[in-house]
């Protein structure tokens, strides 16, 4: 189970999953700076923007249990490698709000200070960004199980 390559390739992505909770997806530098951070919205962004970094602050920790759920599943490749998929989905929803959370908050800022705000991505975005290769990884790892048990069933 822990010797697969795979389960790295997992928990891997668990760690980077639960880690973009703790760091700021993006950066905004008015007057004074502020960070887009998980379960800290910015209430006067709006709806949308609460909605998506609540999404976003969800997703991030279901993101890592899935993967590591994944990792103790390795006798059922087939739910393993159905789980791979939506963890790629979640990994796009996570992104996806988190973009859109950010892009609300920069609406925001742009009509309280004008067009003066710089902004940029923050670790928590960064973290997030590697979680695609190593599902891909493990996927291709699950694969190759699949391929050893049939040639193992066949002799």
């Amino acid at each position: 189970m822990l010797a697969r390559m795979q389960s790295f390739y997992f928990l891997t992505a668990a760690l980077f999953a639960f880690s973009s909770s703790f760091f700021p997806f993006w950066y905004f530098a008015a007057e004074t700076p502020l960070f887009l951070l998980d379960f800290r919205p910015l209430a006067d962004a709006g709806v949308i923007h609460v909605f998506s970094l609540y999404v976003s602050s969800i997703v991030s920790p279901v993101t890592g249990i899935v993967s590591i759920a994944a990792i103790f599943l390795y006798k059922n490749r087939s739910l393993q490698s159905t789980l791979i998929v939506v963890l790629i989905l979640l990994f796009l929803v996570d992104l996806l709000s988190g973009l859109t959370a950010a892009h609300f908050m920069n609406q925001k800022l742009d009509l309280s200070f004008g067009s003066g705000i710089e902004h940029s991505p923050g670790a928590g975005f960064f973290v997030l960004l590697p979680e695609p290769l190593l599902f891909w990884l493990a996927m291709k790892g699950v694969k190759k199980d699949e391929k050893i048990v049939n040639a193992y069933k066949r002799l």
